[in-house]
């Protein structure tokens, strides 16, 4: 089942929060009026802003109210996340200066995977090298487990990026995302899970840092292994009409999902809840097909009719014993909301 938010404890009213969610090539942007966590009619009055950091690294465990030492830490952890966090500084700069005065609140998308055991957040690294598991995608993650009332729920974020994240009791134990953005499913451009011999036989043959850094970020993933796009609509419009490096490519995306599915299903003992979100998980019938017909050990079965229908709304797809759900991510109210949170935090 579904559950609806709604701000509750002591608070102001009628408070204007203005989200914002800045990526590597785009900024998305939303005004919201609470308690009651609504778009707001009208653009003026902004009495908040809360901004989307990709990366805390383990000092940002939750949101955190902006100051000079917050936008100092938050450039310092650009070595990993420098296509998004020097993004995040200047969009914070940028807002301080447009609205001097109003309280800025910066929202982690590593934070909501603090929650992971040791077991799941470790490396099997020396202690002194200093890296973990951070994973990513956490507002998103956030978001959909305030949406689906269950204890054991998977939740898989399909887009350009995409990890899955394994929930129990709304609270992350294990994701797919590691110490970067680069770890785990077949993406876009990213190879996703890699050898680390693979890296030093690269370097071994001649490749610079520079040119790792853009093969595996942005050649590689349904891009390398097609050779000719990382978009799934398009590789599924080639794959119809017979490309099948296309096909493989498409298959080898639904493998990745669906054995992460299968492990985090270990994780949790079991699993009660499947959900599909981001532009691939939410607008693509045929590759939520392609996964879930793996799956049917675990007891997923898709309602055919129900994943092909032509909706944009929270739905139910499935008719077995596991919920299949398919739910469009709202990263940009859930960056308002917590920061509705943390400014409430301040006056309590």
């Amino acid at each position: 089942m579904t559950c609806r938010w709604r701000a509750t404890g002591a608070g102001p009213s009628d408070v204007r929060i203005l989200a914002l969610n800045p990526g590597s090539s785009s900024l998305k942007q939303a005004l919201y009026e609470f308690p009651e966590g609504v778009l707001a009619a009208e653009s003026n009055a902004i009495e908040a802003v809360g901004i989307r950091v990709v990366h805390g690294g383990s000092r940002f465990v939750k949101p955190v109210r902006v100051d000079d030492a917050v936008v100092e830490e938050i450039l310092n952890l650009r070595e990993l996340a420098p296509l998004h966090n020097p993004i995040a500084v200047r969009v914070i700069k940028e807002t301080r200066s447009k609205h001097p005065g109003v309280p800025i609140v910066a929202v982690f998308d590593t934070s909501f995977h603090q929650t992971m055991p040791a077991i799941a957040s470790s490396y099997a690294v020396p202690q002194d090298l200093e890296v973990r598991r951070y994973g990513f995608h956490g507002i998103s993650y956030s978001w959909i487990s305030s949406r689906v009332d269950t204890r054991r729920h998977i939740v898989c974020h399909l887009g350009n990026g995409a990890s899955v994240c394994a929930v129990l009791d709304g609270r992350s134990i294990d994701t797919s995302m590691g110490f970067t953005p680069m770890e785990g499913l077949v993406m876009g451009t990213r190879a996703g899970d890699l050898d680390p011999g693979v890296i030093l036989y690269l370097l071994r043959k001649g490749k610079s840092e520079a040119e790792l850094d853009d093969l595996l970020n942005h050649n590689c993933g349904l891009l390398g292994v097609s050779g000719t796009s990382g978009d799934v609509r398009e590789l599924e419009k080639s794959a119809a009409g017979g490309d099948k490096r296309a096909e493989f490519a498409l298959e080898l995306f639904a493998y990745r999902v669906a054995k992460y599915i299968g492990a985090y299903a270990v994780v949790l003992g079991g699993v009660d809840a499947v959900t599909f979100t981001a532009g691939i998980g939410e607008h693509s019938p045929s590759m939520r097909s392609r996964i879930c017909r793996r799956l049917g050990f675990l007891g997923v079965e898709l309602d055919g009719e129900l994943n092909r229908a032509s909706r944009t709304d929270e739905r139910r797809i499935s008719r077995g014993p596991v919920d299949v759900w398919v739910i469009p991510t709202n990263e940009e109210l859930e960056i308002a909301r917590m920061t509705y949170r943390e400014l409430q935090l301040d006056r309590s």
